[in-house]
């Protein structure tokens, strides 16, 4: 019996769907590499058939690049998509590397085929943590530095003393059981590990960094709840009547803070080309709950609905006022203009355009980083007598054991909170400093403040509160800036319950389903740009399994064609 390789192809097989979908792209369009054959030379794989190849594995949680060429060979499905070609793993990594670019577009195209001819609701935005191709280890904070640096320089100054006093006794041992070489070995490896850290260190600081990964430069150290992991922090926009994931942003933020617009305003041009609803709603949870960047979204067009804190109802926000929008017909133009939109009548009441005094920094004055203590040692000398120092040139803060605190975060408020959880972990006098469930020491400092007194130091030193007090507030940092009036509108912004309630999960499944695909691994590419093509591709996989089991098999085909 004659047999063809079409009749091993199951009739609604997934394989097929994908077939009609790459051969429906225009890969000279997308800028797809090698999407034409060169003149001279052997031809190069067809990029669509590795384009087909990628999302077929995407299907069957197939990533690595040699697991792909075994199933060239293996895989009846396969080998009928790529027409009995088996390129080379190499062939096939270096595609992925080389079109890290094209593959979000590739995610879009597919949504654009699909979106066009379905309903869709709002929007639930979330994030999660996917870790990056960098151990632990390969990370580095300035904190995490500075305690390797310590022990490194307290180990020299051990060998250094043993190898004095093994060269007094003019004796080759050390305590009869190390050898004067073997402690000199030990003496270059350590000298060598610190030069090493000191460069890191050197270079976070010349360059302005909170962290530095050696593998994948682009990731940071994120919580997550297995504890902490090097990873990038990826949101996704999922339609709330499809499940379809409408947008995704790859970040390396390690909160959730100030990224709703960012993530939902791609989805709402979308929506734009498509020629839906110009106005869009989306949920979010408590990590969400930003009001400038509620405000930036509801200024393009996105609603926001992110949980309210415990106790609270309603939020308030505010939105530089303009005159001239008044006459516009977008909803932000109006909201600018003093005046509730039709569009947002039900989320927005109590407008009113006030005038208020706000804070401008000069940018044409430079601010004022110099410090009132001569040097880095009148610095920690004023520390030890009871105090947390800042140095606003280095932005570190001394502590009263001489420790560096470095800076932690920046508050909504503007103060900077400076911690060094491992040297409070190993302080003695750690007790001397807070008290409560914490382990370490965290302070908060302002733009005008140099030094704050530690009570329970002062006490014990016969320092009264309010001399440490005066002591703080006689070297304040001048602020360069003024002061300007200037019109805003405040509104009351009331989420809808409804919608909250029902976005729970809508952003969990796809996270659960891609981490399943990836065997519960990490990205196999470096960098921001090639982890975002490579989230592309596992998207555009979840979206068409969706839309397999959303539409069937014979409407699918009908759009990709």
């Amino acid at each position: 019996m004659l047999c063809t390789m079409e009749s091993f192809v199951p009739e609604h097989s997934i394989a097929r769907a994908i077939d009609a979908f790459v051969d429906g792209l225009d890969m000279d369009a997308l800028g797809v590499t090698k999407s034409k054959a060169a003149f001279e030379g052997r031809p190069s794989y067809d990029p669509r058939c590795l384009l087909k190849l990628f999302l077929y594995g995407q299907q069957h949680a197939i990533r690595s690049s040699r697991k792909l060429q075994e199933a060239c060979s293996l895989n009846v499905e396969v080998r009928w998509l790529l027409g009995g070609l088996t390129p080379d793993f190499r062939t096939i990594s270096d595609f992925r590397k080389e079109n890290v670019k094209v593959l979000p577009k590739v995610f879009h195209e597919f949504n654009k085929k699909v979106v066009s001819s379905i309903e869709t609701g709002f929007i639930a935005i979330d994030g999660s943590k996917i870790q990056a191709l960098n151990a632990k280890d390969r990370n580095f904070t300035a904190n995490k530095l500075d305690d390797r640096i310590s022990w490194l320089d307290a180990h020299c100054a051990e060998y250094l003393r043993q190898i004095k006093d093994a060269d007094e006794r003019d004796d080759d041992l050390e305590n009869g059981t190390v050898s004067k070489e073997e402690i000199e070995r030990k003496l270059k490896e350590a000298q060598e590990r610190l030069a090493k850290y000191q460069e890191y260190r050197k270079f976070m600081e010349d360059n302005g960094l909170s962290q530095l990964s050696l593998t994948d430069a682009d990731a940071k150290l994120m919580k997550n709840k297995n504890g902490f992991a090097v990873a990038y922090n990826v949101q996704t926009a999922v339609d709330s009547e499809s499940h379809l994931i409408r947008d995704f942003q790859m970040t390396n933020q390690p909160t959730d803070h100030g990224l709703m617009e960012s993530t939902a305003e791609s989805v709402l041009k979308e929506n734009e080309e498509l020629g839906k609803s110009s106005v869009i709603d989306a949920t979010a949870d408590k990590g969400y709950n930003q009001v400038e960047d509620m405000a930036h979204c509801l200024e393009k067009g996105i609603i926001p609905h992110v949980i309210l804190p415990d106790g609270q109802d309603t939020y308030t926000l505010e939105l530089p006022y303009q005159e001239n929008s008044i006459g516009s017909t977008k909803p932000g133009d109006v909201l600018k203009g003093g005046q509730i939109p039709e569009e947002y009548k039900d989320v927005i009441d109590k407008i009113s355009v006030k005038t208020k005094r706000k804070s401008v920094k000069d940018e044409s004055a430079e601010a004022e980083t110099s410090s009132p203590y001569m040097s880095k040692d009148a610095m920690i000398e004023r520390a030890a007598e009871g105090y947390f120092v800042r140095d606003p040139e280095a932005n570190v803060v001394y502590c009263p054991m001489g420790e560096q605190l470095r800076q932690k975060c920046i508050k909504k408020n503007g103060n900077v909170r400076y911690a060094n959880k491992t040297a409070c972990r190993h302080c003695k006098f750690r007790n001397k400093c807070f008290s409560g469930k914490g382990e370490w020491k965290e302070i908060d400092f302002n733009k005008d403040t140099l030094e704050k007194p530690n009570k329970t130091w002062l006490s014990g030193n016969g320092t009264s509160e309010t001399q440490s007090t005066e002591k703080s507030e006689q070297k304040p940092v001048p602020r360069k800036g003024h002061f300007e009036v200037r019109k805003v509108v405040e509104f009351i912004l009331r989420p809808k319950r409804e919608l909250m309630n029902k976005r729970l999960c809508l952003s969990e499944h796809p996270f659960g389903t891609i981490k399943r695909t990836m065997n519960g691994g990490y990205f196999l590419l470096k960098g921001m740009e090639k982890v975002t093509g490579e989230f592309a591709l596992l998207g555009t996989g979840y979206n068409m399994r969706v839309a397999y089991n959303l539409l069937g098999f014979q409407r699918l085909m009908q759009l990709m064609r």
